[in-house]
């Protein structure tokens, strides 16, 4: 059993591999010319805070797994939703960083707060464990929508 517990503890950080790939030329130009809330985290814990919120959500998805036997019928929505979740937390960070579109990202996080909220509803008879290693996620998604709402509202998109 170490190896799907390995795996599924490990996935999400491919997409934050790739986010962090991003985000690190960007954090030095463009996102520095950005006018910020004076409350924002400071960019240096982000990578933290992330290593942790992939950690406890894969870690999640591994219990919740191995809690109904594996890729099952009874999995599929609520690893389904855990599956889209995890899309949309890795389209963020290309959609912000990559191509500058603050209003889409906000959107998009929105929908993935949502999604996340869901996965933890549908997790929450299966395995209480999992769902509670999801509160810190959601919970930062909740500042994280509020800083790109205020990134966005406080630098008007130019139209290219």
């Amino acid at each position: 059993m170490w190896l799907p517990m390995i795996g599924m503890t490990a996935l999400p950080h491919l997409g934050g591999l790739y986010g962090g790939y991003i985000t690190r030329k960007q954090v030095k130009t463009w996102y520095k010319t950005l006018q910020k809330p004076s409350w924002r985290p400071p960019n240096a814990a982000f990578p933290v805070v992330w290593t942790c919120l992939y950690t406890g959500m894969g870690y999640g998805s591994y219990l919740v797994w191995k809690e109904l036997g594996g890729f099952t019928e009874d999995a599929l929505v609520p690893l389904g939703l855990y599956g889209l979740q995890l899309a949309l937390n890795w389209a963020w960070t290309p959609i912000f960083f990559g191509a500058h579109k603050i209003k889409l990202a906000l959107i998009e996080v929105v929908l993935l707060t949502g999604t996340v909220g869901a996965t933890m509803w549908s997790w929450y008879p299966i395995n209480r464990t999992a769902t509670l290693l999801m509160l810190p996620y959601l919970s930062w998604l909740c500042l994280a929508t509020s800083l790109n709402y205020c990134i966005w509202r406080d630098n008007p998109e130019k139209e290219e």
